[in-house]
């Protein structure tokens, strides 16, 4: 059993940064496939990145490639999504989420979520 809970969310003008972090509970966070994804208001959730257990590999979805980063930390059981170049369309609220087993894309793969934290990017 593995509970998230993500912070760093909030209010910033288009161009400018944050950074999200999920905090994961449980010993055996560095097992898990993490992943971030994001659902804006009207829309289905989508996959924004992940990072396999290690971290040696990362995968992006176009949108965010090259403006977004995603890392982590096992010895602090923490996953980070760092965002640069903020666009409006980022817009959303962003989910993290850990798979055991392969990385996917798909939002019905992933095991355990957490509740989410709010982006909102003004142009």
């Amino acid at each position: 059993q593995v509970q998230l809970v993500e912070s760093g969310g909030g209010l910033v003008q288009a161009g400018g940064s944050l950074r999200l972090s999920c905090a994961a509970s449980g010993r055996t966070f560095s097992s898990y496939v993490m992943g971030w994804f994001r659902q804006a208001p009207r829309k289905e959730r989508e996959f924004v990145a992940h990072i396999t257990w290690s971290g040696a590999r990362t995968y992006y979805a176009d949108s965010v490639k090259g403006r977004f980063t995603i890392s982590r930390d096992n010895a602090k059981n923490t996953v980070y999504l760092q965002m640069n170049r903020l666009e409006p369309e980022d817009t959303a609220v962003y989910y993290c989420a850990a798979e055991v087993g392969s990385a996917s894309t798909s939002p019905a793969s992933w095991d355990y979520w957490g509740q989410g934290t709010q982006v909102s990017v003004s142009s």
